[in-house]
């Protein structure tokens, strides 16, 4: 049996305000939640792609900053993704996004903010553990291999 592997490019955003993180559920599975964003289309840069996704799932033109992760993984689909994490520095015009015109909001069951003091399982891992420990925010881009 011949199983294809893939590799698939993912853009992510890093939205914080008053030390709450924004984090999103998908419809899929609810056990855990991640930074808003989603997949490359052919032919589109990253930022371009991480503007267009943050559009269509939060309502809300973000103001994209630094690259501060690079994460890499296999998953159980023979799916490789490389996902890029920028920081988004207009974090408080997404206090209320839910309310906002968002095309895709069906691709999602939850917009949360989280504090780091808060019982929310994020992937991946390592985000977690940094959020947690007020670490995120840094001066180099991490690599993450979770």
């Amino acid at each position: 049996m011949h199983t294809d592997k893939k590799f698939v490019i993912r853009c992510r955003a890093i939205i914080l305000h008053e030390g709450k993180l924004l984090l999103v559920r998908h419809q899929h599975d609810k056990s855990y939640a991640v930074l808003p964003g989603g997949h490359l289309e052919f032919g589109e840069g990253v930022k371009e792609c991480l503007r267009r996704e943050i559009i269509e799932e939060l309502g809300v033109e973000p103001k994209i900053g630094r690259l501060l992760y690079v994460n890499t993984f296999v998953d159980t689909n023979n799916k490789q993704p490389l996902e890029f994490f920028f920081e988004v520095l207009n974090g408080e015009e997404y206090k209320n996004c839910e309310s906002l015109v968002r095309s895709h909001a069906h691709e999602l069951s939850e917009i949360l903010w989280a504090s780091p003091s808060d019982d929310v399982h994020i992937l991946p891992k390592q985000l977690e553990v940094d959020f947690k420990s007020g670490n995120m925010v840094s001066d180099e881009v991490r690599y993450i291999e979770d």
